[in-house]
Parts: structure tokens; sequence; C-alpha cells
């Protein structure tokens, strides 16, 4: 692999004013050498080299560049990497080489919503956003052939692989899920899609999910399943407090000898009030003028 290295540069503001010395000096020679070849005592060849100067140092103006904060360029000498120039500034370097500006900021990717299969064979819909950045300048340009392509690409498969591994919601605790681990499943994610990117030069900074649902064939009837499911877990949390508050009021009955129950009497109390606590519809006094034996 290409790694990056950097290059040294020579500053472009000590660069000018030897270069414009150096244009001065061509220039007054030119002209004393001209004004000599007039009178017929200069060397025209003398001249000509002159002018030969003079059109090299325009060359050399070709070396001259500027190196933009959260920028880099990456320098190429006839198809060979030289190095990379992260410093920010005015910069002079051979003429010849030839100079790629890659920028170094922050950059976000949101990814298409996709389908897919989730770990038990649902159909859902899932996008996510990614957060990157290039800090291997080398690895970004000459690893793959298009890094902005390849990150997206990547994510998509990354963001696909993920989904494919893990339910939609999970049913049994403990297990994780996408809907419900948002956390641990964009730790995951950043994971994969940094393991993916590592070729490309890329540092992957965040990676979260930002679209998921089920697919439009099954929304109806998954969305009563998560009904169902809240129903009885519902259900559960109102039965188990009834419970305790049976038992609370039996035994404040006891402790306190307001009335001294048999078990039957007992188990008609324990009814009367899971009926009254548990039941989703108000309750009707039923006065007993009797006995619960007749």
């Amino acid at each position: 692999m290409i790694r990056e290295r950097s290059l040294s540069t020579i500053s472009g503001w000590l660069a000018v004013p030897v270069w414009f010395t150096a244009l001065a000096l061509s220039l007054w020679q030119f002209v004393v050498t001209a004004q000599a070849v007039d009178d017929g005592v200069g060397n025209p060849l003398r001249l000509v080299a002159w002018i030969v100067v003079m059109v090299f140092l325009i060359f050399l103006l070709k070396g001259f560049f500027v190196v933009n904060p959260n920028e880099a360029r990456v320098l190429t000498l006839f198809g060979r990497y030289s190095g990379s120039v992260k410093r920010d500034g005015f910069h002079w370097s051979n003429p010849l080489f030839r100079r790629r500006a890659i920028s170094l900021k922050i950059r976000n990717f949101e990814s298409a919503q996709i389908k897919v299969n989730d770990l038990e064979g649902n159909p859902i819909e899932i996008a996510a956003i990614v957060v990157w950045r290039v800090v291997e300048t080398a690895e970004a340009l000459f690893e793959v052939d298009n890094y902005e392509h390849y990150v997206k690409v990547q994510t998509e498969a990354a963001v696909r692989n993920l989904a494919m591994h893990y339910p939609y919601d999970a049913y049994v605790d403990g297990h994780m899920s996408l809907r419900s681990n948002t956390t641990e499943i964009a730790e995951l994610m950043k994971a994969e899609v940094q393991a993916r990117l590592n070729k490309a030069g890329v540092e992957v900074l965040e990676a979260r999910i930002n679209h998921l649902a089920y697919a439009p064939e099954i929304a109806a009837a998954m969305l009563q399943r998560q009904q169902a499911g809240a129903i009885i877990a519902a259900r559960q949390r109102i039965v188990e407090g009834a419970v305790g508050m049976v038992e609370m009021a039996l035994d404040l009955l006891s402790k306190r000898d307001v009335v001294t129950l048999d078990n039957d009497r007992k188990a008609a109390m324990v009814s009367n009030l899971l009926v009254v606590l548990c039941g989703d519809r108000n309750t009707q006094p039923v006065v007993n003028t009797g006995t619960i034996y007749q």
C-alpha cells in the first residue's frame, strides 16, 4: 500500500523576492547585452542565453501554490508519488510536480433507504448517516478509484450486513435489536464501516441509523404485533400490582384484627379484588345480605 509521507517545500514568501531579484537581474543583463549587440561589440549568443533564462524564470512560477486550511496537496513527479503537503500557507516546490488538491474537512453522507431482511426474515427499510474525513491522502487518491464513491458503496454494504444480523425488535429479554439498542448498534455500525474504509485512508467519526421501519407490505401486521406485545406487558404489570395490593390488604386485615377470614372467604376476597383491580371497566357493587354459603 502507498503510505502518506510529508514533503518539504520552500516558503512562497521567501521564494518570491528571490524570483523577482533574479528576474530583475536577467532583464538588466538582457538590456545591457542587447545594447552591446547594437553597438557591434556584444555576442548575440549571450542575448539568446538571457532570453532562455527569463523563460526559465517564468516557468518557475508554476512552482508556487497555496494550501488552504483543512486541505492538502498530493504531489507526483512523472507518475510517482513524491509526498503530501498539509501545512496551510504559500509554498514553492519543483514546478514539474503535479499537484492534486484533496479536502480534509469533516463530511457526512446519508445513505439511501434500502430494503433488507432482518435476522428474523422480516423485510425492513433502513438508512444511515456516516460522518467521515480523509486522514491518509495517498491512500485516498491511489488505493481506490474514487474515494467518495467508495465511501458511499461500502457504507450501504455495511448497513445491509448489519441489518441482516439483528432483528428489528427483540421479543426476548436480553437480545439486541435494531430499534431498542440504538447506541450499541451505532457503535457496531461505526466499527464495521471503519473496517471497510481503512484501505481508503478514511476515518469514520460517527455512524448511526437515521431511518428504520418495517416494509410497507408487513407494516400493518407488525404494528398489530407490537400493540399486542404492549397490551400483554401492561396486563402483566397490572396483575403484578394487583396481587401485591391484595396481599397487602389481607396482611393489614390480619394485623389489625378487623375481621377473621377463613380460606374460602379469603379466596372470595382475592377474587373480588382482582376483578376490581384488573378489570378494564368500572365495577358495579353488589350488596350481599346473606353469607357466602347461601
